[in-house]
């Protein structure tokens, strides 16, 4: 494992991929942790901030280009933005059976999954991880 190809990259991938890898970690952290308390809710607001910087940072990246600098994972990041405002009402309004599906299908379908794909031979994640 080296971190070089991730820090040679061009920003925001660097920050993107670190930010991503953050909120990977603390969200699973928030699913398995007690909810509701003081921490549950601070470390869900770092959450929700690192999410947004995650979906906010993919509009510059643009290595996979469909429509002009955009690409179907761009469509990812506005949906992202949206429910992430969503979780944040629904909390707010003690919908909290909406507030945490909304969050588990971020944590997995927005970082898991998504991050899945970019340990594809030919990523940079893949390179940090496996190697050129």
């Amino acid at each position: 494992m080296t971190l070089e190809p991730l820090m040679s990259a061009a920003q925001p991938i660097p920050l993107h991929a670190l930010a991503a890898s953050a909120a990977a970690v603390l969200g699973g952290m928030q699913l398995w942790l007690r909810k509701g308390g003081t921490g549950h809710r601070w470390l869900g607001r770092l959450w929700v901030l690192l999410m947004a910087v995650v979906a906010g940072s993919s509009f510059f990246i643009s290595e996979i280009q469909v429509w002009g600098r955009f690409s179907p994972i761009h469509l990812l990041s506005v949906f992202t933005l949206a429910v992430l405002v969503f979780a944040v009402h629904a909390a707010r309004n003690g919908r909290i059976d909406r507030h945490q599906r909304a969050m588990r299908y971020l944590f997995f379908l927005a970082l898991i999954l998504t991050g899945g794909f970019t340990l594809l031979p030919g990523r940079i994640m893949h390179e940090v991880l496996f190697g050129g």
